[in-house]
């Protein structure tokens, strides 16, 4: 039995098509318009993207799962696309499907006035993200203690203590680096969320996220995401590219990324 696979929303084009297939890799990409709004589907078995189906399959097999969020992800990029344009879309959450088309336009109408004050409020802007990462913690730690008074003085001390004694406070040297070397880490973060700030209509921080979601052996410092006229991209990007190099410097790298679907302002 078939249902229908939601992927976003977005104002009512004229003559939409779709060169990706569906999140099945078979089904064909179309809309369902209504009033002045369409919704961007596919058609899928019921039974293999019910709820828990893919519930089971998050548990069993992720590499199911990667697929198929990648090809959401994909669905509604392209859908994002009208030629030069980039269209203010509505995301829809993986796994968001309906069993007739009757009751995802009974949706569309309940939710009418909202989805359609919510994609006027996109327009003209679009969704960017800001990472940060400490690749050379070793660079930064020595960052860190050449501008405190404190560590250097300890360290001159320890240096001329007997080798006994010595020990012992070396081990409260490193507590203390440490300490400050993580409040450096979070003054660090919150500067470089500030300072973005003023290119946004709105920002968030996301999740801190683990190497195995990033791809990275470096730890992730900050994930931030901003909501940007399209006419201060490119201010966004010249900046966001003239910090990355000071940043270097100090051990970090910072990477930005867009325009992404507007999941975090929605």
């Amino acid at each position: 039995m078939k249902g229908l696979y939601l992927y976003c929303i977005r104002k009512r084009t004229v003559a939409p098509s779709f060169s990706i297939k569906g999140i099945d890799g078979k089904g064909s990409v179309f809309v369902i318009p209504f009033q002045e709004l369409e919704g961007v589907i596919s058609k899928v078995s019921l039974e293999e993207f019910a709820s828990e189906e893919i519930q089971k399959r998050a548990q069993e097999d992720l590499n199911w799962i990667k697929e198929k969020t990648v090809i959401h992800e994909k669905v509604i990029e392209e859908a994002m696309q009208r030629n030069e344009e980039i269209l203010s879309v509505i995301p829809m959450k993986f796994g968001t499907l309906f069993k007739e088309k009757e009751r995802l336009e009974q949706t569309l109408n309940e939710h009418y006035e909202r989805f359609k004050n919510t994609l006027e409020k996109l327009e003209g802007k679009r969704e960017w993200s800001i990472k940060l990462y400490l690749v050379d913690k070793r660079r930064f730690e020595q960052e860190v203690k050449s501008k405190s008074k404190i560590i250097m003085e300890k360290e001159k001390e320890i240096a001329d203590l007997p080798e006994g004694v010595a020990y012992f406070l070396e081990g409260k040297l490193k507590e203390l680096i440490s300490r400050d070397v993580d409040k450096k880490l979070k003054k660090t973060q919150k500067a470089i969320f500030n300072g973005f700030k003023i290119y946004a209509e709105q920002s968030r921080k996301g999740k801190i996220l683990g190497r195995e979601i990033t791809g990275k052996h470096e730890p992730m410092i900050l994930n931030a995401y901003y909501l940007i006229k399209k006419e201060k991209i490119d201010d966004f990007i010249r900046e966001a590219e003239s910090i990355n190099q000071s940043l270097k410097k100090k051990g970090f790298v910072l990477e930005y990324s867009g325009p992404w679907p507007p999941y975090n302002f929605v």
